[in-house]
C-alpha cells in the first residue's frame, strides 16, 4: 500500500471529496484507486475562517510501483510503513526461571505486564493502591467528602495517575518501532474508541479508562499474570555478588511477606515519594531532576473554542479546543501550559494528608463547561533545590502544605481571580467564571503558597498569553493552587540495558523513574523495559541449559 500524507481539505467537505482529492493529487485514472483508509486526521486552524482538515491516508492502487516511481522525490508519497508489533523474544515452552515482578499498575506497569504476559513470562504485578473500581470510590471520597485515603487516590491505584486525567494519547517521543501503535491497538482491544488510531491528538477520558484498565487486567491474568493490590513495597533486598555488582534479590512487602525477585520493573509513578527515599537509602543510584510548579487556570470552554476556531467554534469534528502556550520571562524562567484539559474539571490530586495538589481531567466527550490547564514555571536542582537528591520532594511537600493551610486546612484549594492575582491582592468573590475543583475553592492570595519567582513569572506571562488567546487573561478567570506533580522530582538512573545504573535486575521505568511524561510515553517505556528484561531472562535460561 501507499501512504499519502499532508492532504488538506476544507472542514465542511463531503465524504466523497476525499477520494476525489486523492485521485487529483496523484493523477490517477478511473479505477486505479482500489481502497482508501484514514491513517491519521488533524486540523489546521491557523486561519479561523478557513480551517482545514489534514489527512494521512493509506491507499491500495492498481499499479503502486508506477506511482511511487513518479513521486520518488515527494516526501508525502511513500510506501505504508509496517506498524505491527513484533515480539523481541518469547519464553521457552519449558521455561522454569524466575517470574518478573512489576511494581506499579499505571500505564507503564500495565503495558510492561501485558507484554511480559504475552511473551509467556507470567508477571507478578504489585500495586500499593486498590483495583480501579474501588480506587475510584476512594477518589470520590476526597472530592465529595474531603476524606483522603493515602493509599488509594488520584496518584495510587490500578491505572495510575493517568486514569484521572484527560487521557491524552500523544507524545513527542522518538518511536521508530511504532511502539505507540502497539499501545493504542491494545487500548482499542480493551474497549477504547477506535478513533484513537486515527486522530492526530487522541484521548480517552476517565470513564473509558476505568473499563479499559479492567479489561487489560483480565487479559494479563488469563495469560498467567498475577495482581497483588493494596500491597506496598516497603524495602528492597539487595546483595553484592562475587563479581562485586549489586543486584536485587527480593522485595519486602507491606503485607509482611518477602517476595523473592531477581528481575523487577520499577514503575511506581511520579508521586511515590516514600519509595524514592527507600531506594536512595538502599544505595540505588538516584539523582535530582528538573520539574515545574504553578497553578491550574480555568476558563469557560466556549471562550477557548471561540478564540481558537472563531466562527467554527462548536463544530463537532473539531470538538473542544485546546491550546499550548509558552513564554520565556525576563527573570530567566519559562512559563508554559501543562496537561491542558478541554471541557473538563480541576481535581484534588493529593496523596498525602495535610497537603493540597491540583490536577486536571476530562471525560471522552470533553463536554463539561470549563477548560483548564496547568500554568507552571520551570525549576531545576542547581538553581532551586541544590545539595540534596530528595530536595525536590521536600519543596513539593512544603508548597502543598502551604496550599492546604491557605485553602482552609480542609482540602479546599486556595484560589484567586486573575485580575486580583495581577494586582497582588486577595480575592473575595467569584466573577463570571465558576471553578470546578471539589471539595471547593477558598478565595485568598496565591502568593501565600508559591515562591516569589513563580508569582513574578506567571504575572508577566498572563498578558502575553492573553494576546495569543483572546480572553485568556480576563480578570474573572480563576487560578487554583498548587500544581506540583508535573513530573517526577528525581531520576532513578539506568544504563543502556535498562538496568539501574548500579543495581542489576532493577529496571527503572516510566514517569516515576524520570523517563516518561504522559500516558503514551510511559506505556511505550514500559514496553521497552519489559523487552530488555525478557531478553535477559531468556539469555539466562539458555545459559543455564547449555
Amino acid at each position: 500500500m501507499i501512504r499519502l500524507s499532508d492532504l488538506a481539505l476544507p472542514l465542511d467537505h463531503a465524504s466523497e471529496d476525499l477520494e476525489a482529492a486523492v485521485i487529483a493529487r496523484l493523477g490517477l485514472a478511473a479505477g486505479e484507486l482500489q481502497r482508501l483508509a484514514i491513517a491519521r486526521r488533524g486540523n489546521d486552524a491557523r486561519r479561523k475562517n478557513a480551517i482545514k482538515l489534514i489527512y494521512t491516508l493509506d491507499l491500495q492502487l492498481a499499479d503502486e510501483a508506477t506511482v511511487l516511481e513518479r513521486f520518488a522525490d515527494d516526501p508525502h508519497v511513500r510506501r505504508t510503513p509496517d506498524t505491527s508489533y513484533k515480539f523481541v523474544t518469547r519464553a521457552p515452552a519449558d521455561y522454569a526461571g524466575p517470574r518478573p515482578v512489576v511494581i506499579g499498575a499505571g500505564p507503564c506497569g500495565l503495558l510492561a505486564g501485558l507484554i511480559l504476559a504475552q511473551m509467556g513470562f507470567k508477571p507478578i504485578i504489585v500495586e500499593r493502591g486498590k483495583a480501579v473500581r474501588e480506587r475510584t470510590k476512594d477518589t470520590w471520597g476526597l472530592w465529595r467528602k474531603s476524606v483522603l485515603d493515602p493509599e488509594s487516590n488520584v496518584q495510587y491505584g490500578e491505572g495510575g495517575a493517568g486514569t484521572f486525567s484527560d487521557g491524552k494519547l500523544y507524545s513527542r517521543i522518538k518511536d521508530s518501532r511504532h511502539l505507540g501503535r502497539k499501545v493504542l491497538t491494545e487500548f482499542v482491544k480493551a474497549g477504547a474508541p477506535e478513533d484513537i488510531l486515527t486522530e492526530a491528538h487522541p484521548h480517552i477520558g476517565t470513564f473509558r479508562l476505568v473499563t479499559m484498565v479492567m479489561s487489560m487486567r483480565e487479559t494479563i491474568e488469563k495469560l498467567g499474570g498475577e495482581y497483588r493490590f493494596s500491597t506496598r513495597v516497603d524495602d528492597f533486598e539487595l546483595e553484592t555478588g562475587e563479581d562485586g555488582v549489586q543486584k536485587i534479590c527480593g522485595l519486602h512487602l507491606s503485607t509482611g511477606e518477602f517476595l523473592p525477585a531477581s528481575h523487577v520493573i520499577l514503575a511506581v509513578g511520579h508521586s511515590a515519594r516514600d519509595t524514592f527515599e527507600v531506594l536512595y537509602k538502599a544505595g540505588v543510584h538516584v539523582e535530582a531532576k528538573p520539574f515545574a510548579i504553578g497553578v491550574r487556570i480555568e476558563h469557560p470552554q466556549g471562550w477557548i473554542d471561540t478564540a481558537r476556531y472563531g466562527p467554527n467554534a462548536g463544530n463537532k469534528i473539531l470538538g473542544a479546543a485546546a491550546y499550548a502556550l509558552s513564554h520565556k520571562c525576563s527573570n530567566g524562567r519559562t512559563v508554559y501550559s501543562f496537561c491542558m484539559c478541554p471541557g473538563g474539571r480541576v481535581v484534588a490530586a493529593t496523596s498525602e494528608e495535610g497537603r493540597v495538589v491540583t490536577n486536571g481531567m476530562s471525560q471522552y466527550s470533553r463536554a463539561e463547561f470549563n477548560a483548564n490547564s496547568g500554568l507552571v514555571v520551570d525549576i531545576s536542582p542547581e538553581r532551586d533545590f541544590p545539595g540534596d537528591v530528595l530536595a525536590g520532594v521536600a519543596l513539593q511537600r512544603r508548597l502543598e502544605e502551604l496550599a492546604f493551610k491557605a485553602g482552609g486546612s480542609n482540602y479546599k484549594a486556595p484560589g484567586q481571580k486573575l485580575g486580583d492575582f495581577l494586582e497582588g491582592k486577595p480575592s473575595s468573590e467569584f466573577g463570571v467564571v465558576t471553578p470546578s475543583y471539589q471539595p471547593g475553592v477558598h478565595l485568598t492570595d496565591l502568593a501565600e503558597c508559591l515562591p516569589d519567582f513563580v508569582i513574578e513569572a506567571i504575572r508577566e506571562a498572563l498578558p502575553v498569553f492573553g494576546r495569543q488567546v483572546p480572553g485568556y487573561d480576563h480578570p474573572d478567570v480563576v487560578l487554583t493552587g498548587v500544581e506540583t506533580r508535573t513530573s517526577s522530582p528525581v531520576r532513578i538512573t539506568r544504563g543502556r540495558d535498562f538496568n539501574s545504573l548500579n543495581t542489576r535486575g532493577l529496571y527503572p521505568a516510566g514517569e516515576g523513574a524520570g523517563y516518561a511524561g504522559g500516558i503514551l510515553s510511559a506505556a511505550v517505556d514500559g514496553i521497552r523495559v519489559a523487552e530488555a528484561l525478557a531478553l535477559d531472562l531468556v539469555g539466562a535460561a539458555e545459559t543455564a541449559t547449555s
